[in-house]
């Protein structure tokens, strides 16, 4: 797809064709192409932010993960918390049972013996 073919699927899905957007997002997955996803998952696109991550667990992209994670997203968190536990990251479990998340306190306590 050339680039002005996704400018014009970009401002088709702006004026809002589904089937556009739809398309634009399974694009972006394909290519990986996380700086269109975030922005379609910035914009409120629940697919995008699925795709998203997809993408970081898959990359083992522990910042986006925990970016998307602080922005609320439960399935990061525990994409997050996954990735974490089988890096044997501490610090990432601390950090997120210190803000009260049960599951990284469990992990945390599974791996520590605390």
């Amino acid at each position: 797809m050339t680039d002005s073919d996704m400018s014009a699927l970009r401002k088709r899905a702006e004026a809002g064709d589904a089937d556009a957007l739809d398309e634009l997002v399974e694009l972006a997955g394909e290519r990986g192409d996380l700086d269109e996803l975030r922005r379609l998952a910035g914009q409120g696109n629940s697919d995008a932010t699925d795709l998203l991550i997809e993408l970081a667990a898959e990359n083992g992209d522990l910042n986006e993960l925990r970016r998307l994670a602080d922005n609320g997203s439960p399935d990061a968190t525990d994409q997050l918390i996954e990735l974490a536990t089988e890096l044997g990251d501490l610090g990432e479990l601390r950090r997120l049972a210190d803000k009260g998340n049960s599951t990284a306190a469990e992990q945390l306590q599974e791996l520590t013996g605390e």
